[in-house]
């Protein structure tokens, strides 16, 4: 077997081009855009890059056939958080072959410990954690945008390697028609209705505005939790520019307590719904199915990307009203059938209570894994 930088148009062809064989016969899975994956690893356009580094390789096997693909980093704001410098893999693709797996991560692990790493977390993303994170291990469907897809034999694969469990992702779905439980449905429009709450959906017109009350939201919201680094405006700036050819205004709300940004959600809608018989190819001919997709095909799904609340507020409700507003947007519309709350880790125990409050049902289980070397 042999391991082989990806530093090329052909070694990046095949990088993107080994999925498509691995998962050929899974009428499930969804090819990722090119164009998403590259993205990842472009230095003009992923601003990651400015505060670390990374690399990514294939395997061949001895006829040359491409059998498994990695990718390496290390995040320079999130390595050194601990006392153990920690870098990461991702982009894990690889045959139902042990050795070739561990080759694999053999790989990743030496050149992580050459660049002073002490363990390796994965699979993540080199990028924020909306995207691209955790090993699926239950709730093989139809995966939605921006989330894991595996083979269910890739988790023998990192746990006989030596991976284990760091912690558990989970996303839950709600359908769309579905009556909210009595309780939540009362406590929301109690909410909704507070003297000095208001709420507001995302105008791109005022896009800098609703930006900063992001910023503020989410660096209050996640300061507790362990390992937490403050999102900046670079990163702001890139989610939404990624989203935004399929972004729904109505879809992304705030809360305001007598005038303080306090809470807040973003939705999208499902993009591999449109990005399904593309193949992962977005050319010209690409761009024109997408757009023909978009025109003929309605979304019926939608996915919770990030849902976040200032801690002085998270006793409030808030989120709750939200998801009322939302859902009187969006049932007149008669398109969407089922939202996807996704993901939550097993550390986030309001947000789990969330979730059981509006009567969600388990979707999917991702988990980061670590391994110390």
């Amino acid at each position: 077997m042999q391991i082989i930088e990806v530093n090329n148009a052909a070694t990046r062809k095949s990088f993107l081009d080994l999925p498509r064989k691995i998962y050929k016969n899974d009428p499930n899975w969804i090819c990722p855009l090119n164009n998403d994956i590259e993205w990842v690893f472009d230095p003009r356009k992923n601003s990651y890059h400015q505060n670390g580094k990374c690399i990514r390789w294939i395997l061949k096997d001895k006829a040359g056939n491409v059998t498994g693909r990695i990718a390496a980093f290390i995040n320079n704001r999130k390595a050194y958080l601990t006392g153990m410098p920690t870098g990461a893999c991702g982009f894990f693709e690889c045959t139902d072959n042990q050795n070739a797996a561990d080759l694999l991560f053999d790989t990743a692990k030496a050149w992580l410990t050459q660049n002073g790493m002490k363990a390796m977390d994965g699979p993540i993303n080199f990028g924020e954690n909306d995207m691209w994170w955790g090993l699926l291990v239950e709730g093989f469907a139809a995966p939605y945008y921006g989330m894991n897809y595996h083979q269910p034999y890739y988790k023998r694969l990192f746990e006989r390697y030596g991976f284990t469990p760091l912690y558990e992702q989970i996303s839950n779905s709600i359908e769309i028609y579905k009556p909210f439980p009595e309780r939540f449905t009362k406590i929301a429009e109690w909410v909704a209705k507070k003297q000095g709450y208001h709420f507001e959906h995302l105008n791109k017109k005022e896009f800098p505005r609703f930006a900063n009350d992001f910023k503020e939201i989410y660096n209050d919201a996640w300061k507790d939790f362990e390992n937490f680094t403050p999102i900046t405006d670079i990163l702001i700036r890139e989610t939404f520019e990624r989203i935004k050819i399929i972004m729904d205004e109505r879809l992304i709300w705030f809360a305001y307590v007598n005038g303080e940004p306090a809470s807040m959600v973003v939705i999208v809608p499902d993009t591999n719904e449109l990005i399904r018989n593309l193949n992962g190819r977005l050319g010209l001919w690409g761009k024109l199915k997408f757009m023909l997709n978009k025109w003929g095909r309605k979304n019926t799904r939608m996915r919770a990307v990030i849902m976040g609340t200032k801690g002085k507020f998270q006793k409030h409700g808030l989120e709750s009203a939200i998801i009322i507003k939302l859902k009187e947007y969006v049932l007149p519309l008669q398109q969407y059938k089922e939202l996807e709350l996704s993901w939550v880790g097993d550390f986030n125990t309001k947000m789990i209570a969330l979730h059981e409050a509006t009567g969600a049902t388990f979707s999917k289980k991702h988990i980061t894994y670590r391994y110390t070397f």
